[in-house]
């Protein structure tokens, strides 16, 4: 592993799956999810060309599991162009060094996150006390630490244009994390959504095990800013996406993704934000 590369000493397995971990899953034609536990990691680009780029990194330890997926999709010893990440959280970013270190691509993540991601500054803890299920109580074990990936990073465009993803184009969709954002596509209102919501409840473990459907806001226990989440949730409802793949659950689409984001907009307080926790004012 690059010496000058490393994860922060708390980076760790964490024992966590679901019974979509392990399955891709053709989205469109160029869009493909593919499921690592319990994160999703989306792959744009045609199948049978060599063009593409990963976008999120997954969990720790699970670089092997992600590059067989690669190559079966795309061929052998076939490397996307870039990895672009939607925020820096441990279960999106988890194998980005050892993914770094094979395919030697940069990584690309808004300029709020740099310094999670470059030594400088620790996410904040998890809140194990937010309104929530088993998942949320698990949430202290999950690593926080800034990882350092020098200058292997750098910042999206700033005329929000996404680098190898043409037709795309990043939106800041911060609440989550201050540098979270989601790509758009206009010409089939494609979105790639990261955590700004969710298909699962993903503070309750049952629901995370066995991906029961439902819109829900950002997983709460790693949510600090409620507000900018609400308005983030607004931002892509009014693009009135036809597809959606989430950071957690399964994709969504057509009139269940209309019906559940209107949902989720007009019932914000009530689905989405617990009613305690640290991070609630």
């Amino acid at each position: 592993m690059d010496k000058d590369l490393s994860y922060g000493s708390d980076y760790k397995y964490i024992p966590a799956i679901s019974i979509g971990s392990g399955v891709g899953q053709e989205v469109l034609p160029d869009l493909y999810c593919y499921t690592v536990q319990i994160v999703n990691i989306a792959m744009v680009g045609q199948p049978d060309d060599s063009s593409f780029v990963l976008v999120d990194a997954g969990m720790p330890h699970s670089a092997p599991a992600i590059i067989k997926e690669t190559e079966k999709r795309f061929g052998e010893d076939r490397r996307p162009e870039a990895i672009i990440l939607t925020h820096g959280h441990f279960d999106h970013i988890g194998a980005v060094i050892e993914l770094i270190d094979h395919w030697d691509v940069p990584v690309y993540v808004h300029q709020l996150e740099f310094p999670f991601l470059t030594g400088k500054e620790d996410y904040p803890e998890p809140d194990a006390t937010v309104e929530g299920g088993m998942v949320a109580k698990m949430s202290p074990y999950f690593p926080n630490e800034a990882i350092q990936l020098g200058d292997h990073v750098q910042a999206l465009p700033e005329d929000g244009s996404v680098p190898h993803m043409p037709g795309f184009r990043w939106i800041h969709t911060p609440g989550h994390s201050p540098g979270h954002v989601s790509f758009f596509r206009e010409e089939d209102r494609a979105l790639i959504v990261g955590d700004a919501f969710i298909t699962v409840k993903q503070d309750s473990l049952y629901k995370v095990i066995s991906q029961e459907q439902e819109i829900n806001g950002p997983p709460r226990y790693l949510t600090t800013d409620w507000e900018a989440a609400r308005e983030s949730v607004k931002k892509l409802a009014a693009l009135k996406p036809t597809v959606a793949i989430v950071g957690h659950g399964t994709p969504m689409k057509g009139d269940d993704l209309t019906q559940s984001l209107d949902k989720l907009v007009n019932e914000f307080d009530q689905i989405a934000i617990p009613d305690y926790g640290k991070y609630v004012n």
